[in-house]
Formats: structure tokens, C-alpha cells, sequence
């Protein structure tokens, strides 16, 4: 049963850890919301694409052993060296739940742009399959965002997939940089207005606009980040709602 509208659910929330290595990872509370979204099957299908980390195996292992032994039909798609699956397009629309890594957001966007995943997304979207992702999987469904992609100072991305008309920035209370250019970039007209996230917290769009933020740890938020009449920036808390 797909999403009954246009779902993304866009964070700054990865797997928990279990702490046995740095990929021995367990589905977090933001799984059992992403499925939820999708209409609660009851085997819910769910694709994973480490696109940004160019598709390291051990980030794809670990996503299959988070879902190992639930009842969850989980799958990958790779694209190096060539996709992992016949027709990319069909596997796609057949999930309920795409979930999407963090990593470099630009070299995912450029990747996914020559095997024509921007518009199988789009599709995907429209069709009510649920649209999810950490870091640049919740950067890539806006128009743009703060990125570490160029290098270790964090420079503006603004050719996203734009199924959201919004900016975003992810991490906003952990990496220092993060706010206060983000806040300079809508404030100049580089970026539209948007929405940040604190570590462990997520975005929950339906059709095109924000229906909740959402929070998997105490004391997080979302916010709003717009243009002011005066040219600078405005930043308003969004509360979350406490999963689990």
C-alpha cells in the first residue's frame, strides 16, 4: 500500500549503533516512522543506496544486517560498476521505503543525474513510494544545501532533485559550520528559504510541505530558515515529536 501523498522523510538520523563496529547497525525508530508512512505493510520493502559513499560494501553489509532476521524484505542498489539490479526503474517503484546514505551529496546527485534516477525518483515520489535518507540522502530531495562534498570547508549545493522547493541543512548543531552559512546563503538569495535539522532529528514532507519534524533523542530541534525583509536570515524552532 503506497504513501497516501508524496512522502519524504528527510533527517539527520542514521542506523543506531550497536557498538561492535562502526557498521554493526540496528534500524533506529525512524525505520518503523518510514514504514508507517508507507501505508504499514506488513513485509515492508526496503531499497538502500550508498550512492554517496560510492557504494562501499561495508556500509551496503551493514544496512542487511540491520534488517537481518526482521520481517522486512530488504534490498541494495549500486551503481558501481554497473547497477546491481536489471531495471533499476521497476526495483524502484516496487519498494515502499527508499533509504537513502549519507556521504558526498554532489557526486551522488551527479551519478544518479547519468543513469536518469532523477526522474525515476520523481516517479517514485509521485507514486507514493516513501523517499528517505541521512545527510546527503535528505540534502539531495531539496534544491540545495551547505555541503561538504568540495572539500573539508562546507560550500553551497543548489542543483538538488528539487522535489522539494526548499533549502536544507543537516547537522546543524554539530558541525559548526553549518548554521551560520546556511543562514548567510538564504539570507543572500543563494539558497530559498528551508528547514535545518539537529542530529536526530528528521523532516516528514507530505506532497511538498513540511507535516512534522520529528526526533529520535531529547533536546533536538528543527527549524525554519527564511529571508527576512530586512536581507538577513530568520530562524525559527520547530519542536519535534519524540518517536519511541
Amino acid at each position: 500500500m503506497p504513501a497516501t501523498a508524496p512522502t519524504v522523510l528527510a533527517t539527520s538520523i542514521g542506523f543506531d549503533s550497536r557498538g561492535r563496529g562502526p557498521y554493526d547497525w540496528a534500524p533506529g525508530p525512524v525505520f518503523d516512522l518510514a514504514f508507517e508512512l508507507a501505508g504499514g505493510p506488513d513485509r515492508p520493502r526496503i531499497c538502500y543506496l550508498g550512492t554517496a559513499t560510492g557504494d562501499d560494501p561495508a556500509r551496503v553489509a551493514g544496512f542487511y544486517g540491520a534488517f537481518a532476521g526482521r520481517d522486512v524484505d530488504a534490498s541494495h542498489l549500486s551503481l558501481f560498476t554497473m547497477p546491481t539490479v536489471a531495471d533499476v526503474r521497476s526495483h524502484l517503484l516496487a519498494q515502499d521505503v527508499v533509504w537513502v546514505g549519507g556521504g558526498s551529496v554532489a557526486n551522488l546527485l551527479a551519478v544518479w543525474r547519468v543513469h536518469g534516477l532523477d526522474a525515476v525518483f520523481r516517479e517514485a515520489w509521485q507514486a507514493g513510494v516513501v523517499l528517505g535518507g541521512v545527510s546527503a540522502g535528505s540534502l539531495c530531495w531539496h534544491v540545495g544545501g551547505t555541503t561538504d562534498s568540495f572539500g573539508p570547508d562546507l560550500r553551497p549545493v543548489t542543483n538538488g532533485l528539487a522535489l522539494l522547493p526548499h533549502s536544507n541543512s543537516v547537522h546543524h548543531d554539530s558541525e559548526e559550520q553549518r548554521r551560520p552559512l546556511y543562514q548567510r546563503l538564504v539570507a543572500d538569495g543563494t539558497l530559498p528559504d528551508g528547514y535545518a535539522t539537529d542530529d536526530g532529528v528528521g523532516l516528514v514532507y507530505r506532497g511538498t510541505e513540511l507535516a512534522e519534524a520529528v526526533a529520535d533523542r531529547p533536546g533536538k530541534a528543527a527549524y525554519r530558515v527564511r529571508r527576512g525583509a530586512d536581507g538577513q536570515a530568520v530562524e525559527t524552532r520547530v519542536e519535534p515529536r519524540r518517536l519511541r
